[in-house]
């Protein structure tokens, strides 16, 4: 039976090359035009007059004589709007402009000043990858008397204070409580006027999918059915002989009626949604790769730098010389769940201490994350005894109190600095990653929730998050709702563990005293004993270590309504050890008296 499936199979794909030689003549007829002053235009690039010959049409090209200036549809939140093309490269380079924030612009307002988003292509075969970056500004109000910050620029409006630096500063100097607006940087102008520094033309590099491109190539058209699936319009044919080899399996017996169904159901299903997902909602600017080229760009995953439940990270390294960490997720995971929140959220995020997305892939079951490469790993090889071998490996005491600030100023950022709060869920020393400067960031948002800023409370259908982590009110509801206060308690637990460089939780120490470490150290500070910790010398770094545990334990207290936000971390770790007071002894630990994997342990209630 098996000799008939391979005569089957053989016969039948030797019908394809037939089909794809006679088929390989076929020319759509579309050949470069001239649009308005933007000169030749070709594929992906058409005008409105031939939309089938690109994926990107242009409007109003007028006469070649007349240099009009064309026009492009995209959307931005929701809305279709119309921008204007500058100029197009042969590189699919292009340079649009937009009219209202060209307003904006012109009219030096800075009260007309809100954030700018990055419009969406109309296209699910091709994503958009900003060349020049975004300009940050904190527009504070002026009643709140903020000092000026070091090293950065003020703007007088009616009632507030915009500050901005052209250079790349540290965002631990930006100004606190100031809301965040990001608008396209003029990354031509060196000086340090606001309205010339900032800019209504966008360079965009646009980037269309494998598979779309060698459908043209080939002579063909991509397209997408009334269930949003992928086809080429050249090859169509192969869907019948797909159905026919399936036909065959299931007469041979290789394959029964009912998996069959399953399977197909499982994969078009989780491949509609993720590819509706990234047309619909971004992610915006993050260029996407073919599964070709994250094994081109990892030397086919030749240097493992870790591994978790999602899969693994290889080191890899992009066409430009710069090195990127390229996770890529287990084909078991099927829902794609995990890959949506890590896009949706990370996406959204532009922030010193969150670890930058630089691209992605989703190819059916082929899908990987690249990120900016961090040198020197992640925090947990550095806190615990463990991986600790060395001296090298021992963080001094002043680098671990700038690790806490900048991760607390991370947090900050994901409750209110976004458009949207953004709920990691899953803080803990696996998921923070350092760069050649030790400088933190918070990385994996497999398991973030994205909600809007007014919701203090969220409802869930279940619960996520690591063991030793996990705020009590997941386990039991009766001490408050879920909202981002879990975050504070998985960053105070974190930071205890920093803190005594080994788990919260440790059966293998003499005493039993000792065995739950918050308890151990809040009652060293209660009789004002010494601290007992390791590298302790000066007086500044036992001041540091002071402020750490205490804010600590505010963060771990079992009510949700008792712990600080995260604004409140910062400016009390910031802030002088004398007005610190001494919190409630926290009477509840989440994690269970055996030792537990916290990289590894990933529980949804």
């Amino acid at each position: 039976m098996a000799s008939v499936f391979l005569f089957v199979f053989f016969f039948l794909s030797h019908l394809v090359l037939i089909y794809s030689a006679e088929e390989g003549t076929y020319s759509p007829g579309c050949p470069p035009f001239v649009c308005g002053k933007v000169g030749n235009i070709r594929f992906p690039f058409a005008n409105d007059e031939r939309p089938e010959c690109g994926l990107v049409i242009l409007y109003d090209c007028g006469d070649p004589h007349q240099m009009k200036t064309p026009k492009i549809k995209l959307e931005r939140n929701g809305t279709l709007l119309s921008y204007d093309v500058e100029t197009i490269s042969r590189a699919d380079m292009i340079q649009i402009k937009d009219p209202q924030l060209q307003s904006v612009l012109d009219s030096n307002s800075c009260e007309s000043l809100k954030n700018w988003t990055l419009p969406s292509p109309s296209s699910p075969f091709i994503s958009f990858q900003r060349v020049q970056g975004n300009l940050t500004l904190f527009k504070c109000n002026r009643a709140l008397n903020i000092p000026s910050p070091t090293g950065f620029n003020r703007t007088n409006c009616s009632n507030y204070d915009i500050y901005y630096s052209p250079l790349h500063y540290n965002l631990t100097l930006a100004p606190p409580k100031c809301p965040i607006i990001q608008l396209p940087l003029n990354w031509q102008y060196k000086g340090n006027d606001l309205f010339r520094l900032l800019s209504a033309e966008i360079l965009l590099e646009v980037h269309v999918t494998e598979d779309c491109r060698q459908c043209y190539i080939e002579g063909g058209q991509c397209k997408t059915d009334n269930k949003g699936k992928y086809y080429c319009t050249k090859v169509t044919s192969f869907v019948g002989i797909g159905v026919l080899v399936v036909i065959i399996c299931y007469f041979l017996g290789l394959l029964s009626f009912t998996k069959i169904i399953f399977l197909w159901k499982k994969q078009t299903l989780t491949y509609q949604s993720v590819e509706a997902f990234i047309r619909n909602h971004g992610p915006l600017g993050i260029r996407r790769y073919s599964y070709s080229d994250i094994k081109k760009m990892t030397n086919t995953f030749k240097y493992k730098l870790g591994q978790g439940g999602y899969g693994g990270v290889y080191k890899g390294k992009l066409k430009d010389g710069r090195f990127v960490a390229v996770k890529v997720l287990k084909e078991s995971k099927g829902n794609g769940e995990e890959f949506l929140n890590e896009v949706a959220s990370i996406s959204r995020t532009s922030h010193v201490n969150i670890v930058t997305l630089m691209g992605f892939c989703f190819e059916y079951s082929k899908r990987a994350l690249i990120y900016e490469f961090m040198p020197n790993g992640s925090l947990e090889k550095f806190i615990y005894k463990d991986f600790s071998t060395n001296v090298d490996h021992q963080l001094a005491w002043e680098t671990s109190y700038k690790i806490a600030v900048g991760i607390a100023r991370g947090l900050e950022y994901l409750h209110r600095g976004c458009n949207t709060r953004i709920l990691h869920f899953d803080i803990k020393p696996h998921n923070i990653l350092l760069d050649e400067n030790f400088c933190p960031k918070i990385s994996d948002f497999g398991l973030a929730k994205i909600c809007s800023r007014e919701e203090s409370i969220i409802s869930m259908v279940g619960a996520r998050g690591t063991i030793g982590y996990i705020a009590p009110e997941l386990f039991c509801r009766n001490f408050g709702g879920v909202s981002h206060k879990l975050d504070v308690y998985s960053y105070g637990m974190m930071v205890l563990e920093m803190i005594g460089g080994r788990k919260n939780i440790d059966v293998s120490v003499d005493r039993t005293s000792e065995i739950y470490f918050p308890h151990w150290i809040y009652k060293r500070l209660e009789l004002d004993e010494e601290l007992g910790l390791q590298g302790l010398i000066i007086k500044e770094d036992e001041e540091s270590a002071r402020k750490m545990i205490i804010v600590s334990l505010w963060c771990i207290q079992t009510i949700p309504s008792d712990r600080p936000s995260m604004s409140k971390v910062v400016d009390m770790l910031e802030g002088s050890l004398d007005f610190l007071q001494m919190p409630p002894k926290p009477f509840l630990s989440s994690p269970p008296r055996t030792p537990v994997d916290s990289s590894t342990a990933t529980i949804l209630l």
